[in-house]
């Protein structure tokens, strides 16, 4: 289960002294992460925090979420680690909710950063053109141009060049270098020096990243390239060539900006779902104080609040109607395009929006408790969370940059020893740049959170939400589905069709009884009584008073109604009242037995239709090899004939909940591959707790969904077959991910190496390395991000 990124502190202080203290749950803006290893330097600093229990590092969200024990640790003590790690922490969040909408100064910073951003960019982009030109006249031959396919291309443009700019190409090669020099200066010093300022952060904490990498490829070529410049004579005397690589450095540095520009949009795609929810809610609400009515900030609406919302506006809270009808489109929350009607003593839910009638509605919850508020809660904790495929990343990554710099030297080492004479330097310089600059860590950190914040927004999106990375996971592999049968498969809105007397009680008497009794239930079979007394024969059934109620699970209900002690509950298996039951259970009707002073006086048939979409998808789940077994604590013969109706595979009647449990164990432990389980009752929730993932139908109750590991906001079986497919896609992608950022440094490190040149004399440019780097992470954004269209039912 996830755990909601809501923090029960308030603000930047120590927990209060004096009391025990929950755990609790907090996430942190870590802002200057730019790769896997990032990732690891910050989880590992706040996990030797004394009190932390978890951490869990986002670089796709750019976010810490830290379990802690608040009597010994606090998010100053949090804070002040990723400021160790050497990074910038942002305000704490606490309510996912209100944290999730942007703030205005938070909005203002980051398109401050995306412009200052596209202007560095820029600028070393045209500086890497311009320096490649003049570049030109020094590559005439030399390690420099031998082998690199970069210089192959550019052969037809120089001899254009040439012709066109004469001046160039007879300038003096040291004047070239000095022009050079002073064009790269203000790349490496303004546009391009987050890597450099980043790496020797790293140094100082004694640990490695991206832009060690970066730095460290580019200062080297850096530093001979001016050394080359300054002092020729120098660089001479040591028998080695004036090669300079200007026209690289800016080049590396331009592309990467460009890439990380590229990401940074593609990022904030990934993040459109909660943007999208919350643009939902409205910002005030018209409540109705006294005898006038006011409009309020939302905020300030509380529960008990008469709130009016006029045709075609969005209802500001969840609550019940009170007054008017109308039709609500609750597409936002389902996924259904057709508005629901809503009449007295209906529930609206908040952010839905309102059609052409008027309604008022008494608001039940408000603020950070709305259908919204929560909803938003789950996917910014699902998109906070890690997938187990993603440990496997994260071990690598651990490990990566100093792996590299062994390998880039390594390379370097061969090339001076056997190359051939004169260029050994060089060609050593150019490995040693070009593997720097090809690995790619930030393409495995992005690969899984990236797929995920896309998937389970996609999911929110079409009214299936999903708990975290760990549930993502599991359900792709879903084998066996444990369907609940009432509220499930059938409508969960059964009406009463039979009223079988057993002694000489009146129809209008025993349902006065038996909704008496059974209003203080919340149970589907329940409230269809109490709408039959409502309703009998177009005339109300006044209710009784009733004392000693009392709930004996799977069995039924009991109460003293004006003295009587009256019990509704199961039919015994023998006798007259199992006979009346065995006829309804035939005709598809629930019997259900009325005794009073513990005389059976009647046995209600009630009738519950199979919803007209769960054929189709219990049809579908079997399509995809899933298993489908049906649980109902209704007799044998009522559950056969639904069964049937539906085709599932296997059938488990009369089942109490406590039983419910126990199957879906037995189902577990059999390894029946993985067991999930689709209810939507109170007593559903061991059972959702119990199976590898549990799945919560939306209309069902909040200990259900609160158990769950899924919950489906559409009352409708074909949402578990969006969620199964959502898993499916999501899995597909984060593989097709991993496989491409480990693939590309598997493949690209040994070609920077030089591992073609025995076979094809060829060697690969530092600017195409920077090229191939930036487009590995943007094709992992972008892949992640096709799920949003290939997820539309």
């Amino acid at each position: 289960m996830s755990t909601p990124h809501a923090s029960e502190s308030s603000g930047w202080g120590p927990a209060q002294a004096g009391r025990a203290q929950p755990v609790q749950t907090v996430a942190l803006p870590v802002r200057g992460m730019t790769c896997a290893s990032c990732v690891g330097h910050v989880e590992r600093e706040l996990r030797d925090t004394p009190g932390v229990l978890d951490v869990a590092v986002n670089l796709a969200t750019e976010r810490a979420t830290v379990k802690f024990d608040p009597a010994v640790a606090d998010v100053v003590k949090l804070a002040a680690a990723v400021v160790e790690a050497g990074y910038e922490p942002g305000p704490p969040i606490e309510d996912a909710a209100k944290a999730a909408e942007p703030r205005a100064e938070d909005v203002e910073r980051v398109a401050d950063e995306r412009a200052d951003l596209t202007r560095k960019t820029t600028v070393a982009l045209i500086v890497a053109a311009a320096s490649m030109v003049l570049s030109m006249p020094l590559m005439g031959s030399g390690a420099h141009a031998s082998g690199d396919p970069l210089m192959k291309l550019l052969h037809p443009v120089d001899r254009v060049l040439s012709r066109a700019m004469p001046f160039v190409w007879s300038a003096d090669p040291s004047l070239l270098r000095w022009v050079l020099l002073g064009l790269t200066v203000p790349v490496v010093g303004w546009a391009g020096a987050r890597y450099y300022v980043r790496a020797w952060a790293s140094v100082k904490r004694r640990v490695a990243d991206m832009s060690t990498l970066v730095a460290l490829g580019t200062g080297s070529a850096l530093v001979y390239s001016v050394a080359s410049t300054v002092a020729p004579s120098a660089v001479r005397s040591m028998g080695l060539p004036l090669d300079v690589y200007y026209e690289a450095i800016s080049g590396i540095l331009g592309l990467l900006l460009l890439g990380s520009l590229l990401e940074a949009r593609a990022k904030g795609k990934t993040r459109e779902a909660i943007a999208k929810l919350l643009a939902l809610r409205p910002d005030t609400a018209r409540v109705l104080r006294g005898d006038r009515e006011i409009e309020v900030p939302i905020d300030e609406v509380r529960v008990g609040d008469a709130v009016r919302v006029r045709p075609g506006e969005k209802i500001p809270v969840d609550g019940d109607v009170i007054e008017g009808e109308s039709a609500v489109d609750e597409s936002m929350l389902t996924g259904e395009p057709l508005p629901v009607a809503k009449k007295l003593g209906d529930k609206v839910v908040g952010a839905t929006v309102n059609g052409a009638g008027a309604l008022t509605v008494f608001a039940t919850r408000v603020g950070s408790d709305t259908t919204l508020a929560r909803i938003v809660r789950l996917v910014e904790a699902a998109q906070g969370s890690k997938a187990p495929i993603q440990r496997l990343a994260d071990r690598i990554s651990a490990v990566f940059v100093p792996i590299v710099l062994g390998i880039a030297t390594l390379a370097a080492i061969i090339w001076a020893v056997a190359a051939a004479p004169g260029e050994g330097f060089s060609r050593a310089l150019l490995a040693f740049v070009t593997v720097l600059i090809i690995a790619c860590p930030c393409a495995m950190g992005l690969a899984t959170p990236t797929a995920i914040m896309v998937g389970t927004g996609a999911g929110a999106s079409h009214g299936v939400l999903i708990k975290g990375g760990e549930a993502l996971e599991t359900a792709h592999r879903i084998a066996t589905l444990v369907l609940d049968k009432t509220g499930t498969i059938t409508e969960g809105k059964p009406t009463v069709t039979d009223v079988v007397p057993l002694d000489t009680k009146s129809d209008a008497e025993v349902l006065k009884l038996a909704a008496s009794v059974e209003a203080r239930s919340e149970h589907p079979l329940a409230q269809s009584i109490v709408r039959a007394a409502s309703s009998r024969e177009g005339r109300t059934i006044e209710l009784a008073a009733v004392v000693d109620f009392k709930t004996e699970t799977g069995v039924g209900v009991t109460g003293t109604v004006e003295g009587k002690r009256v019990r509704v509950g199961r039919v015994p298996e023998q006798g007259r009242a199992a006979k009346a039951a065995t006829a309804l259970a035939a005709r598809a009707r629930t019997p259900v037995l009325v005794t009073v002073d513990d005389v059976e006086v009647a046995v209600l048939g009630i009738a519950d239709p199979i919803r007209a979409t769960s054929k189709e998808a219990i049809a579908a789940l079997r399509a995809r090899g899933i298993r489908v077994v049906m649980l109902t604590g209704d007799r044998r013969d009522v559950a056969d004939v639904v069964a049937r109706e539906v085709s599932v595979d296997e059938v488990h009647a009369g089942v109490l909940p406590e039983d419910k449990a126990n199957i879906v164990a037995q189902l577990v432990e059999k390894k029946a591959g993985v067991v999930a389980m689709v209810g939507d009752g109170i007593n559903d929730a061991p059972a959702l707790a119990r199976a590898d993932v549990g799945i919560a139908m939306g209309g069902g109750t909040d200990i259900a969904i609160e158990a769950a590991d899924v919950t489906l906001m559409r009352s409708d079986l074909r949402s578990v077959v969006d969620a199964i497919d959502l898993s499916r896609a999501t899995m597909r992608t984060i593989r097709q991910n991993l496989f491409w950022a480990f693939a590309y440094n598997v493949v690209g490190i040994p070609i920077a190496a030089g591992a073609l040149w025995p076979a094809f004399h060829v060697q690969l440019s530092p600017i195409f390395a920077s090229a191939a780097m930036a487009l590995s992470s943007v094709t992992v954004v972008t892949n992640s991000l096709r799920l949003r269209a290939r997820f539309v039912r």
